[in-house]
């Protein structure tokens, strides 16, 4: 697997339009897409809640992980991005409550707007499989 490089679809029919994978593998290495809080009927989950969309966006992030060969333990940086960044505390409580014993690198920015406007956070995860603990 070191030098394949695998897909990780969401099934989104805007995938192939715009040319993109909810994560990749590269080796070692997976990177998930900016994700947002989209429920399986493809309504936004957790309306004007920062804490549910957060963790919504970390259920649709683990689940591409996991299809990618990795793991939560595997996670070495997030990236929390916030219309609103005085709401940081919720997404860090949704993201303190995955993430409590792995501590990955993390930021949290605050962005003008999403795609779609009711849209609070979107998460990104940069992951390494089968890295020891120090």
């Amino acid at each position: 697997m070191e030098n394949v490089r695998q897909v990780v679809s969401s099934g989104s029919p805007l995938e192939p339009q715009i040319g993109f994978s909810r994560a990749v593998r590269a080796g070692k290495y997976v990177a998930v897409a900016g994700t947002a809080p989209i429920g399986d009927d493809g309504s936004t989950v957790g309306p004007g809640d920062v804490y549910a969309q957060t963790a919504r966006c970390l259920d649709i992030s683990e689940q591409a992980l996991q299809e990618a060969g990795a793991s939560i333990e595997d996670v070495v940086r997030t990236r929390i991005m916030l219309t609103d960044v005085t709401q940081w505390k919720e997404a860090a409580r949704a993201h303190g409550e995955r993430f409590a014993s792995v501590r990955p690198a993390c930021t949290f920015v605050e962005v003008s707007r999403f795609i779609e406007p009711a849209w609070l956070v979107e998460v990104e995860i940069d992951a390494v499989i089968g890295q020891e603990p120090s």
